[in-house]
């Protein structure tokens, strides 16, 4: 039998979180239930009461009301249930998580299933899943979320089917999870779809020919944070951080960033990095948005019905450069930075049209100029999408691997 931790505040959630443990008792599960509520009293009693959630962040419920500050109070009620979670994990009490709420909940369940481990099914009811609310860089790399459509009080037709669909999501994700492994050192690296980044055909068969497993994420947004996060859990023995349009987009206010934190992660944790401006030239917006009127007169490229680019001006490039350069001056690990001279991604070849050749040197110079060592930077006479770049990160790389700064792998025979 599977034990699924049922989070919610039981004063205003009571009925749902039972119809939830419900579900999941008819499908041959468990639920253990958790209070994270700080004023109200339930009409049942939780199994973790929320005096218990409060006194794991060092206070009473008493201490928390007084705070008068609904924030604070539920902040601190956050902390004792990522502490109590995560106990309740390593103990093999539960094997996954779901959490229930409206935005105050939502916010609770960010820093909880943040803070649990790859591999235990997490799974959050919220009113706000997948809005502009919820910060990228909060999402957890293997959060599963449904939207609690009609579920802001109480029962009804409508949301008993959203709280029905995510018990058994969860059950079923218990029964079919595959734990990572370690049987090969991991490289983490970024990039884009193949027809703006090509660089990962080659390196990966390359890096799993020397023993590595390499796991490829795409930068457009999500998978910035996700590859961050993983970053910081120490998953990767390096990364090749390849493709840094989530960086322009964030310098210039696009909403398709992963936030502040993107390329700090490996430097913070001294994790070796070979970095590289893949698709920095661009700022990406949503295509099913009227373009921006200071935009109307840039070059253009519709990549789908989703999402679409406009070129960057010298400037913002130069901007993009200092803040590449601020954030690899703070890393504590090996750091290299590969130049690509002859452009950055596939539409900025001669022809194409995002091709700026002066833009781009405006970006070089800029790179030149502020990226200081201990950072390695390696200028190459080639396009980002040339197989002369690829062989120029594998030398890097492989010079690393020979004088031990990163962990080998085993040869595939």
């Amino acid at each position: 039998m599977k034990t699924i931790l049922l989070i919610a505040t039981c004063d205003t959630k009571a009925d749902e979180v039972q119809f939830m443990r419900e579900q999941l008792e008819r499908n041959d599960g468990a639920g253990l239930i958790m209070d994270v509520g700080v004023l109200g009293n339930p009409c049942f009693t939780p199994d973790i009461p929320n005096s218990v959630v409060a006194a794991a962040a060092g206070a009473t419920l008493d201490e928390l009301a007084a705070l008068g500050d609904e924030n604070q109070a539920m902040t601190r009620m956050a902390a004792g249930a990522v502490l109590l979670a995560k106990d309740l994990y390593q103990q093999g009490a539960v094997q996954a998580v779901i959490v229930l709420g409206g935005t105050m909940g939502t916010d609770l369940a960010l820093d909880v299933t943040g803070a649990l481990p790859l591999g235990m099914p997490k799974l959050v009811v919220s009113t706000v899943s997948f809005s502009h609310l919820i910060p990228p860089e909060r999402i957890a790399p293997d959060l599963m979320m449904i939207l609690w459509a009609g579920g802001l009080y109480g029962l009804n037709t409508i949301c008993r089917t959203m709280l029905a669909q995510a018990a058994g999501a969860v059950l079923g994700a218990c029964n079919a999870v595959v734990p990572p492994t370690n049987q090969r050192p991991i490289v983490g690296m970024t990039s884009l779809g193949k027809s703006c980044l090509t660089y990962m055909t080659i390196l990966k068969p390359a890096l799993e020919a020397r023993g590595f497993e390499v796991a490829v994420f795409h930068t457009t947004g999500m998978g910035g944070s996700a590859f961050e996060a993983l970053v910081a859990q120490g998953r990767f023995v390096a990364v090749l951080d390849l493709s840094l349009q989530e960086v322009s987009n964030h310098v210039n206010g696009s909403i398709v960033t992963s936030g502040a934190g993107r390329l700090e992660a490996a430097g913070r944790a001294g994790i070796p990095q070979i970095v590289a401006p893949g698709a920095v030239d661009m700022i990406d917006l949503p295509t099913w948005q009227p373009l921006p009127p200071n935009y109307a007169e840039r070059a253009y490229h519709a990549h789908n019905r989703l999402i679409a680019s406009v070129a960057t001006t010298p400037s913002e490039r130069c901007a993009t450069a200092r803040y590449i350069a601020d954030k690899l001056t703070h890393a504590t690990g090996p750091t290299a930075l590969v130049l690509p001279l002859k452009g950055v991604q596939e539409w900025d070849r001669p022809g194409e049209v995002l091709h700026a050749p002066q833009a781009h040197r405006a970006f070089v110079d800029e790179v030149r100029a502020h990226v200081q060592p201990p950072v390695q930077v390696v200028e190459l006479d080639a396009h980002i999408n040339d197989g002369a770049f690829a062989t120029g990160v594998l030398e890097i790389f492989d010079d690393w691997v020979a004088r031990g700064v990163i962990s080998a792998g085993q040869a595939v025979v």
